[in-house]
This record gives structure tokens, sequence and C-alpha cells, in this order.
């Protein structure tokens, strides 16, 4: 589980500027795919190539049939799948991180100078915490990375088709090509287990894309409500910064992280 600290350490910041879908997101992440990946599916599958008993023991033909077989083995698809998948999400973190190491020195500077007409221009995104808002810029960014997730989720369902030829991890494999001089049968140690979890990493990446899917309504639906409130509002509280004095937004920065 160590090689996956530096992933979930990331990952685990992104948690803080997400929505509540997007948190069971990152627990199905976690839990059903970098903890299940790294405790069991690697003891599985072990040397699955060493592991393939062929009944003929000619030279190359174990090797040749099992690379026709399996062009990638299933568990370093799924860690490609893991880091490629969560790729977006990282990206969305540097813009996050970004945008608030922006208003932070804003706010310092604003500590000491007001603008030319005597009013305050306030951080748009983030509060003094580091807790930022989706609106604007990150919520695009923020959508814009759920839609490249639920692509590469379904690139990867489709391609483990399309790799494999299959779903399920056959008993047995006959080849009959070169440098097998006959027909040979191999067969594959402990089937059952690996369809098991070819099944259900399958089932947790069908997962991910549905709750990815949620969550794009969900901040639909709440940006649309948001709007309404907006709108049916006599006295926007946006309108309230400005009838402040000059002097009084200083005074009133104390906040409760």
């Amino acid at each position: 589980m160590g090689e996956w600290s530096i992933l979930s350490g990331l990952l685990d910041k992104v948690q803080s500027h997400s929505t509540v879908v997007g948190k069971v997101w990152m627990s199905v992440l976690f839990l059903f795919r970098i903890f299940i990946l790294a405790a069991g599916v690697d003891k599985i599958w072990g040397d699955e190539q060493a592991n393939m008993y062929c009944n003929v023991h000619s030279p190359g033909c174990r090797n040749a049939c099992y690379d026709r077989s399996f062009p990638m083995s299933h568990t370093r698809f799924w860690v490609l799948q893991i880091l490629i998948v969560s790729t977006p999400t990282l990206i969305y973190l540097g813009h996050v991180l970004l945008v608030i190491r922006r208003e932070n020195k804003l706010r310092r500077r604003q500590e000491q100078k007001l603008d030319k007409n005597g009013m305050i221009k306030a951080p748009k995104y983030s509060n003094e915490c580091g807790k930022v808002q989706l609106k604007g810029v990150l919520l695009c960014s923020y959508m814009m990375q759920l839609v490249f997730k639920i692509m590469l989720e379904v690139a990867f369902i489709v391609g483990q088709y399309y790799l494999y030829g299959f779903i399920f991890m056959p008993m047995k494999i006959t080849y009959s090509e070169y440098p097998c001089p006959t027909p040979v049968d191999c067969f594959i140690s402990r089937p059952t287990e690996k369809n098991i979890f070819i099944i259900f990493m399958l089932v947790v990446a069908v997962l991910s894309v549905l709750l990815n899917i949620v969550e794009m309504f969900h901040l639909m639906i709440s940006k649309i409500q948001e709007r309404k409130r907006r709108n049916s509002d006599p006295f926007p509280l946006r309108e309230m910064h400005s009838l402040k004095k000059p002097g009084q937004y200083s005074s009133e920065r104390v906040t409760l992280c």
C-alpha cells in the first residue's frame, strides 16, 4: 500500500474542494479499487505466466500462448486505469491550489490598500479558511474533470473487453501457432477467483461512471436553484458590500474555519 500513499494523499486534499457525491466517489476509489488492488489482487494473480501450465514444454510456447491471450496483465491494466482516471481530479486540484494562492495574495494586499473607488475588491472563489466555492471558472473546471473521468472510465471498460476478447477468465487456452509444434492446451491457475475480481472491478468502474453522472446533475440542479433564489431576492447580498464603509470590511474579517 506504500506505493499508493502519494496518490492517496493528493486525492485526499481534493475532498475538501468537492461536493458530497464527489466525496463518495473518492471513497469508492480508495476502498474498492486502491485498497482491494493493493491488498488482494496481486496475491491472487502473482506471476501469471509462470503459473500457467501447458501440456507441451516446447521453448517459447508458453510465452507465446500467454502473450496472445493476455497482451497486458489485468493488474497492470487496473493500475493504469486508476492512475489515468485520477489525473483529471489531480489537474482540478492544481487549479484550486492556484486560485487559493492568488486570492491569498489579494487578501494580503487588501490589508494595506483599497481600490480607486474606495471599495475593497473581495476574493471571488475562496474564503480565508481556504474553502473554495464552485462557481465561475472553478465550476467549469470541476465539470470538465467530471466529463473527462466519465470518458476515461468508459474507454477503459470498452478497452478491457477489446483487449482480452472476453470478460470471464477461461480455465483452458488452446494455442496452435509458432513456436508451438502442435496445438497446445494451457491451463490458468485460480480462474474462479480471478473471475470474481474481474467482475468486481468492472462493477466498480460502472459505479464510478454513474457517480460522476449523478454529480454532474447534482451540480446543475443546485446551481439552477441557486440562481432562482438569487433572482427572487430583492436585495442581493452582493450589493451589501457596496454599502459598507471602506474600513468596515477589515474589521469584519474574523472567520471561524
